[in-house]
Formats: C-alpha cells, sequence, structure tokens
C-alpha cells in the first residue's frame, strides 16, 4: 500500500504557485466562454440564462448528504430568485485555483460543507443580486434605492416597472462586484430554512445521475487493479503472460510497488485475466499482525505512563485515590471499512501535455494535486471533474485511487483509462476507522457526587498517518473530538471537579482514515455508557444523573431533556420495551438521543429512536430529518456488525458478506427534532452517528443486565443476564 502524499491547505497553494497556475490556464467559465452560448456570468457563483434558470455552481461534494440543495439555497435565499428554476454545476478545482481560488473550499467532510462556507457562498448571491439590480435601474435611469427583486424579476417600486434577471444578466455580468454586501438575518429567510425538496431526487429516481462508474469516453479502456493483500506489502513478482493474449486484454502494467493494473475492453475481461494472474507478495513483518497483537499494544497503552493530555481540571488522580466509591470499566472500538455502495473508480486522459480525471471525490483539490504528481505534470495542465459520489462517508477524501488511475493511464497515453476496484479491492484496501481501548475511572465522594473521572484512550492517530504536520507537539487532537473543554467544534459537555482525559497513541500496520463521525462515534460511546454505568452504581435514573452534571451546559442539557420529553422517560414504557439515552456535542452541534429496544432469546431490536439536534441554523429542516435517519442507518450498522479483523498481516472481510450492513426490516423508526437556535453555525451529517450506539447499548443494559464495552453486537449472547 502506498502511502498517501501528506497535503495541507498551505503545501497545497504554495505548490499550486510554484506551477504557475496563472499562466497559460484555459478557463471555461470565463467571459469569452460565456459569450459563446449567450450565458454571461453574474459572478463566480452563478450563471443566469436569457430563459432566467438559474445556474449555481456548488464548490462541495455531493454524496447524498443534500450539501447540493442547502448550499444552493443560500446562494438563492440573498439572489431572490425563482426557485424552481434553479439548477446547480461543479467548477472544477483547476479553474478554482487559477481564478485565486474564488470558490474557496472544495473539501467536503466534517460536516462542514454548509456550516464552514455558508458565508461567503450567501454573499456571493447577495452580490448578484445588487449587481442585477443595478443594472436594470441603469437601464431605466432610477435610483437603485427604489428597485427591488423578487423571485428573479426587478421591479422599479414608483413607476411599477418590472424586468426578469435574465433580461439584465449580461450587463450585470459587466458591472463591478459590491464591495459591502449585507446578508438577510435568518428570521427573514423565505428560501433557505425551508424544507424544500432535495435537488438531486428526480435524477437518482429516474436512472439519469452520472456517477463516476458511469462515466463513458470515446475509445475508453477499462483498468482492474490488485494491490497486496499484506499490510504496507509489495509485488515481489508476477506473469503477466498468464494475462496477455486473453480476449480484451490490452496491456498489464505494475502501479507502484505495490500492486498490478490489467487494461482492457471490458471490467469483467480485465477482472478476469487479473485474477488467473500469478503474483508473489513480500509482506515484511508485517505478516506477524494481528488483531491479537494489535489489541495487546492497546491494552499497554491503557496504563502506560506517558499520554498526551486533552482535557484537565483539578486533579483526577489524588481524587481518585481518595474516593469514597470508585467504578472502573474499559470498552474497546474495532477498525471499520467504509463500504459505499460504489467501490473507488476513477477515468483518467493522459497525455504528455496534459492529464485530465473524472472521478467521484469529496476533495478536489487534493485530487488535481495527486494528478498533477503522479502525471508529472504542473498543476495548470491538469484538472479534475468531480462526479456525484456514490457513498463517500470520509474514504474519498483520500486520492489513492486517482494516483492509481493516472499513473496505469500513462501507460496509454492519448487513451481515456476508467480504473475500477473491486468490492474485495475496496473492503481490504480501505483507510480504516481507526481501533481503539479506553479505560475510564470515576471516584465518588460520601454523598454520592462524582468527584473525579479519568477516561484513558489508546488509540492510533489519523493525523500521524493522513495530516502528521497538525499534530501539536506530537498530540494529535482530533482524537478529543467531543471531549475538550470550550471548544465551539464539539467540547465535553459534563463538570466534574476533577479530570483528566489522555492518550496513549499506538500506531498499527492498519492504515487509519476519516470514517463518518470519526472519533466522536466511540468518545460518545466511552462517555454515555459509562455515564450509565455510573447513575446505576449510585442507584440514580440516568437521566436525572446527566442533567445535574450538565446543568452549567444549557445547550448539551436542552437536547437531552427534548428526547427525554418527546420519549416519555420516566413514564412506563409498553410492555417489553426498555429505553436508553445518550448525548454528545460533535461537529459544532448539540445532539441527543433515546432508543427504544427489546431483547427476546437473545434477539435484538431497535425500535424507535427519537433524535435532537441544534445546528444552531437549520438550512433545510426535511433534509436534517433525512441526515439524522441516514447517520442511524449508518451507525447502527457499525454497533450491529461493523468490524475489521487482521490475521498474518491481512483484512478478513472482503465483502458483504462478512462485513455486513444494516437491512431494512431492522431499521427503526425514527423520530427527529430539529431545534435551531439560529445563533451558530453546527454540522449535522455526522453529530447524531455518534449517539445511536450508546443510546442502544445503554437500552440493551436495561432490558437484559449485561454491559456491553465492545462493538459490535454480533459478538456477544444478549440473553438477560
Amino acid at each position: 500500500m502506498n502511502a498517501m502524499p501528506k497535503f495541507n491547505r498551505r503545501t497545497f497553494l504554495v505548490s499550486s504557485v510554484a506551477a504557475g497556475l496563472s499562466l497559460g490556464f484555459h478557463i471555461p467559465f470565463s467571459d469569452e466562454a460565456h459569450a459563446q452560448d449567450a450565458t454571461p456570468e453574474v459572478n463566480a457563483w452563478v450563471v443566469i440564462k436569457p430563459d432566467d434558470t438559474v445556474v449555481i455552481r456548488i464548490a462541495r461534494s455531493e454524496m447524498g448528504q443534500g450539501t447540493r440543495t442547502g448550499l444552493a439555497q443560500l446562494v438563492a435565499e440573498e439572489l431572490q430568485c425563482d426557485w424552481s428554476k434553479v439548477t446547480t454545476e461543479y467548477p472544477t478545482p483547476g479553474q478554482n485555483v487559477a481564478r485565486n481560488r474564488v470558490w474557496q473550499n472544495f473539501s467536503t467532510g466534517g460536516s462542514r460543507g454548509i456550516r464552514e462556507s455558508n458565508e461567503y457562498v450567501r454573499k456571493g448571491g447577495a452580490a448578484a443580486r445588487m449587481m442585477l439590480i443595478q443594472a436594470a435601474a441603469n437601464d431605466w435611469n432610477v435610483p437603485v434605492a427604489e428597485c427591488r427583486a423578487e423571485n428573479s424579476v426587478i421591479t422599479h417600486q414608483p413607476s411599477g416597472r418590472s424586468t426578469t434577471y435574465g433580461k439584465v444578466a449580461e450587463a450585470a455580468s459587466k458591472l463591478e462586484a459590491p464591495k459591502d454586501v449585507p446578508l438577510k438575518a435568518a428570521k427573514d429567510w423565505t428560501i433557505a430554512g425551508k424544507p424544500l425538496k432535495r435537488l438531486d431526487t428526480v435524477a437518482k429516481t429516474n436512472g439519469t445521475q452520472v456517477y463516476g462508474l458511469d462515466i463513458k469516453l470515446p475509445g475508453m479502456l477499462v483498468a482492474s487493479i490488485k494491490e497486496s493483500p499484506l499490510l504496507n506489502g509489495k509485488v515481489k513478482s508476477f506473469d503477466a503472460s498468464k494475462a496477455e493474449g486473453r480476449p480484451g486484454v490490452r496491456k498489464v502494467v505494475q502501479v507502484g510497488d505495490n500492486a498490478v493494473a490489467v487494461i482492457g475492453d471490458t471490467f469483467y475481461q480485465t477482472k478476469t485475466a487479473l485474477a488467473d494472474m500469478p503474483i508473489e507478495w513480500d509482506g515484511g513483518e508485517n505478516v506477524k499482525v494481528s488483531s491479537d497483537t494489535i489489541a495487546a499494544m492497546l491494552k499497554e497503552g491503557l496504563g502506560a505512563e506517558q499520554a498526551f493530555v486533552g482535557n484537565k481540571a483539578g486533579d483526577a488522580k489524588a481524587a481518585l485515590a481518595s474516593a469514597t466509591k470508585r467504578v472502573e470499566a474499559v470498552y474497546s472500538y474495532p477498525f471499520q471499512a467504509h463500504a459505499t455502495m460504489e467501490p473507488m473508480n476513477a477515468t483518467a486522459l493522459y497525455t504528455p501535455e496534459r492529464c485530465e480525471v473524472w472521478c467521484p471525490t469529496q476533495n478536489g483539490e487534493a485530487a488535481l494535486a495527486v494528478c498533477a504528481e503522479a502525471a508529472g505534470l504542473p498543476v495548470a495542465k491538469c484538472d479534475v471533474y468531480k462526479q456525484d459520489l456514490g457513498g463517500g462517508f470520509g474514504r474519498r477524501g483520500m486520492s489513492d485511487y486517482v494516483r492509481q488511475a493516472v499513473t496505469v493511464a500513462k501507460q496509454m497515453p492519448g487513451t481515456p483509462i476508467k480504473l475500477i476496484w473491486s468490492r474485495e479491492d475496496d473492503m481490504t484496501h480501505d483507510f480504516y476507522h481507526p481501533i481503539s481501548q479506553c479505560k475510564l475511572s470515576a471516584g465518588f465522594d460520601t454523598a454520592g457526587n462524582l468527584t473525579a473521572l479519568h477516561m484513558r484512550i489508546s488509540s492510533q492517530s489519523i493525523m500521524a498517518y493522513v495530516f502528521p504536520q497538525n499534530l501539536q507537539n506530537g498530540m494529535d487532537p482530533a482524537v478529543f473530538q467531543g471531549l475538550t473543554p470550550n471548544s465551539p467544534e464539539g467540547h465535553f459537555g459534563y463538570s466534574i471537579p476533577n479530570l483528566l482525559i489522555d492518550h496513549a497513541m499506538r500506531n498499527t500496520a492498519v492504515r487509519p482514515g476519516f470514517w463518518r463521525g470519526v472519533n466522536t462515534n466511540q468518545n460518545a460511546i466511552y462517555v454515555e455508557c459509562f455515564m450509565d454505568e455510573l447513575a446505576h452504581a449510585t442507584g440514580q435514573d440516568p437521566l436525572a444523573f446527566r442533567q445535574k452534571l450538565l446543568a452549567d451546559h444549557p445547550k448539551h442539557l436542552a437536547v437531552l431533556n427534548a428526547v427525554a420529553e418527546r420519549a416519555g422517560w420516566g413514564k412506563p414504557a409498553p410492555a417489553g420495551i426498555y429505553r436508553g439515552l445518550a448525548q454528545f456535542m460533535g461537529y459544532g452541534s448539540y445532539v441527543a438521543a433515546v432508543a427504544e429496544v427489546s431483547v427476546n432469546n437473545g434477539q435484538l431490536k431497535v425500535h424507535r429512536i427519537v433524535a435532537a439536534t441544534n445546528s444552531g441554523h437549520a438550512v433545510n429542516p426535511a433534509q436534517i430529518e433525512r441526515q439524522v435517519a441516514g447517520s442511524f442507518v449508518y451507525g447502527l450498522s457499525a454497533a450491529l456488525y461493523g468490524e475489521c479483523t487482521v490475521k498474518d498481516g491481512r483484512m478478513q472481510q472482503e465483502n458483504f458478506d462478512t462485513y455486513e450492513v444494516m437491512r431494512m426490516d431492522e431499521m427503526p423508526k425514527v423520530e427527529t427534532i430539529v431545534m435551531p437556535s439560529n445563533d451558530f453555525w453546527g454540522g449535522v451529517g455526522e453529530p447524531t452517528i455518534s449517539v445511536a450506539a450508546p443510546a442502544v447499548l445503554n437500552a440493551i443494559f436495561a432490558a437484559t443486565g449485561k454491559r456491553i464495552r465492545e462493538i459490535p453486537l454480533k459478538n456477544h449472547d444478549l440473553k438477560t443476564a
């Protein structure tokens, strides 16, 4: 497995400038291009056609999370256009850099699509509206203050004259952009904040949606690839003659030092030829790595003296030593695969003068940088055309498959080649959710008050592998998601006088990556299940126990109280139904959940989950409901089945027969409470994943008396204790 190059934003921009991006780069969105089809660009965000069609440019990637629709709503809100005439398009990362990054960040992850870009996309829409109004006022020779815009129509209020956006767009495109661009308050929104239908639904239901796997170019060939099945293994030798000469096979090539690819006419021909071709692999010392050796390494970290401190108050160790009552527990969380429905793929066309890639990616600029590096060309001579993603979940934030596609395409210059991973390739060569263990120790005084908590996490670090330059004096701050003090990204909500949360970094041979929810997933299980343990250990109601500790954190408390009230906490549940709850903060949002489950003869059924989300602003409440439900599909799949294991230096799960996901009949009823406070911008796609598993685990304890401290649940006997 090739280590990915470590690109951060600054590194990419510096290298881009060095490559001279502004020189000789053709910009399709230039005035010249739009003059050809009489479609002027009002500004970088807005193109308005003569028939009043509004094209809104979306830099972030769409992978089912609804970011395209939400960002379009924000632009359209300030543009004051006719929503029924809105469509969207992706600019390319090459165009972005060539235009001084006018669209700013192309990375889509961390639930940042809307919360990070809301201000500048709204200003793009507002500026376009102001330019359109100015153009109409100039035409009428009237003061701008006498004109207003609504639903793509500009009206001169004193005279009643009106015109449409399409009629003045060309004139507006020639005006200078305004410097001062005021934005509307959320209370005045008419498009944003509304539960509008998604813009991509129709295409996804009638079969016209194009994903990376659907790309077709004239003369295109297909490539199948096989990477070393051994962790960080390399190609030792292979016999190309076993594949060459077979029907449809054009070429056999080595890709880097760890993979072999077959290029041919169809995926079936290349995949079967590759499967029959003998390849010897060299795994080195990693052939000794197993789940057991990794678990032993993590266990050692639980008691290690050296650890990075992420949150500290008082003296937790001293308070624990003098506590009247102590409670301890050890939890663990496994490797997990992203398991996107669309396997990794990319189509590359290489010539000595230019290289282009068509691919589903969560990070267009990183994909562009990798494309240029693999092609050996300046960035100005490369570009990446983003396609909608058939699932991302963090996996497509990495660009290893883009590098492979370009490397393969270089073997046949001038021929577009679509590289397609098989499901087995995809499952066994992931950037996996990091594995971890956690030891928690709590102390109580004579009055039953929680006076001390020590939380020791032993895990590998994603940052150490992907972005080592982002480590802080060796510490990975991302490990402490939702556990740090006073972080707007996600802070620890419980007030405990003596607190110590630290991390023993233990990196493994398995490469880690960002997996939807990342570290909030296990951190919420560790905290919220242990809080449940503490409540029961001291004879307190789990809700009341949390309410007391959250008294100084009103937003945490508000979502917890909301789900408790809606679920009927404290009132009798239906016969055979048991409840569990959890709360957390992640990705800038406050979330909570109550799960209702039954366990009959060891068989778990999750009947209902009530979830509350305060994301600050709610750009599309209906989409938030869908995101919450979708996050529970992902989070519950992980809790029930998600586990990747290692034996003899190999990942063992190769397909959905051994890496299961939830079936439709297992999905509980989800009731979502959207409760925006309109005073901050939080994320939506990932926060609620964190509370799904702990709420269910706590409900299982209520039902069976068994405390499950490691997932997946498929490994446990849930019969009543």
